[in-house]
């Protein structure tokens, strides 16, 4: 059964999101991905998902208030801001992912009005299927790119 519960930022907690974070970075399914640091988790409360004594799972995220005025949002507003939600490869499309993130979200909305997320993975319909169909996310915007086959190797 898995349960999930925010944990204090230990040294052993640290050292357990810097090892599951170095397995996604070799996993290469985010654009630009690489491990955490210390200072990466720092100033994050940190949420962890368990199947009995094993994390299975873990989101971090933190506070901050919406700098400008946007089409969603006066300036000021404060927002939970997901900077990573990781789930192990065995543990996927188990709701383990929908559960962390339906924790932080209970967890956070006495402080902030809004939660956001941003991703760069590369597998872009799965993930806006998650967020969009399964968690009830709305769309803001995308950043999108293309390589023109122009000058390559920064040579012009």
């Amino acid at each position: 059964m898995i349960f999930v519960k925010e944990s204090d930022l230990t040294k052993e907690t640290l050292d357990l999101l810097i090892r599951m974070s170095e397995d996604w970075e070799a996993e290469n399914s985010c654009h630009g991905y690489r491990k955490n640091e210390v200072s990466d988790i720092e100033g994050n409360r940190v949420f962890l998902a368990y199947d009995g004594d094993t994390v299975a799972g873990y989101l971090f995220g933190h506070i901050e208030k919406a700098k400008s005025t946007s089409s969603v949002m006066p300036a000021g507003t404060a927002c939970f801001e997901v900077e990573e939600l990781y789930v192990k490869p065995g543990y996927r499309c188990k709701g383990i992912g929908k559960t962390l993130f339906g924790f932080a979200e209970n967890a956070a909305s006495g402080e902030a009005e809004y939660i956001m997320v941003g991703t760069a993975t590369k597998n872009w319909r799965a993930i806006l299927h998650f967020y969009i169909e399964e968690l009830g996310m709305q769309f803001w915007s995308a950043r999108l790119y293309k390589k023109t086959g122009g000058p390559q190797n920064g040579v012009k």
